[in-house]
């Protein structure tokens, strides 16, 4: 229960969840139409997309790009990235921010984490909502989640993700937890160096972070507006897009409109009261970028060849990781060789 309890404790108070995410680029004017060959989602074993390529003098980092939802049904095996992993001296984890207050302090904060996800004062999601947007949810909510009315008294972020991961469910996707298990599992295997890139996020006080967030108002009416809308709409494109990650189409993946609804919702987070009162929990995204960009450079300097993992969208983003190495003298080239 423990085990299971103080990692839950540790991204509560950080809400790394959703900030280690960062910002999506920003959507594509017009979302591409789901071909009707393209809804049926793909199984068995796939390769994912091909590898970036950054390089200065003999020196390469190879960047492989992660995306979610993928089929659920999926199995990732790159022999190229396996391959690539093996004669490499040194992998960098993905950004993320995180928290952490020691064991015996968590177990006194566990108390604490009790109505964690509750709208403040016993609110409704009836109460908090505006009364359009929650016209669109009792729909979702009979279709993915049924007859569970408990989830009527949580914050619009946590019933959002929830009512998001059901949606997923039954459209035979899921978040792709297995390619970062898998990539994990051969970087052990070979056993790389590893860089640990994400930042830390301190507080002077965890139970009074914990206190304060319970009390505070978030705006995620907008995060909670914009996951029902890609139900609503943009689930055959996912299937489209999680198609074309699972067969390596470049093309495919460079079309990829991104939704903006974890920006929404991390902007929620990262801009709520309890938040804005903690020093540590300030310029979280650009901290995280620094963090990465001195691995990568310092791994670019010592190894001949270092492995790295980074979303899609940071990727493609035009102010994104790759695009700064460029900006720092570095050769960029995308999977087809294509130089930045």
């Amino acid at each position: 229960m423990l085990q299971r309890l103080l990692p839950a404790l540790c991204l509560s108070l950080a809400v790394a969840s959703a900030w280690a995410q960062a910002d999506t680029p920003p959507a594509a004017s017009e979302p591409e139409a789901a071909e009707a060959g393209e809804q049926i989602l793909v199984v068995g074993q796939r390769p994912g997309p091909g590898l970036w390529k950054v390089t200065k003098d003999d020196h390469v980092l190879w960047v492989f790009g992660t995306y979610s939802p993928l089929p659920e049904k999926m199995e990732w095996r790159s022999q190229q990235v396996e391959a690539i992993l093996a004669k490499s001296q040194e992998y960098l984890t993905p950004p993320a921010a995180s928290a952490n207050v020691g064991f015996f302090r968590g177990l006194t904060l566990l108390p604490s984490l009790i109505g964690l996800k509750k709208n403040p004062d016993g609110a409704t999601l009836h109460d908090v909502l505006p009364p359009d947007v929650y016209a669109r949810w009792q729909p979702l909510k009979a279709k993915y989640l049924g007859d569970d009315d408990s989830i009527e008294r949580e914050r619009p972020i946590f019933a959002a993700d929830t009512l998001f991961d059901a949606g997923l469910k039954q459209a035979g996707l899921s978040k792709g937890y297995d390619v970062s298990r898998k990539i994990d599992s051969i970087v052990k295997q070979h056993k790389l160096k590893v860089t640990q890139t994400g930042i830390e996020l301190t507080m002077d006080d965890p139970s009074k972070l914990l206190k304060d967030f319970k009390k505070s108002q978030l705006a995620d009416a907008q995060c909670f507006s914009k996951t029902l809308a890609r139900l609503e709409s943009d689930i055959d494109a996912m299937r489209v897009r999680a198609n074309a990650w699972s067969k390596g189409d470049l093309e495919g993946i460079q079309k990829l409109n991104y939704a903006d609804q974890e920006s929404e919702c991390s902007n929620a987070m990262r801009n709520g009261e309890f938040a804005r009162n903690q020093p540590g929990f300030q310029n979280i995204k650009e901290r995280m970028q620094a963090s990465w960009l001195a691995a990568a450079e310092k791994a670019l300097a010592s190894n001949n060849s270092s492995f790295a993992s980074l979303r899609l969208a940071d990727i493609l983003d035009p102010r994104g990781y790759l695009h700064q190495l460029k900006a720092r003298g570095y050769r960029v080239e995308d999977p087809d060789g294509e130089v930045y």
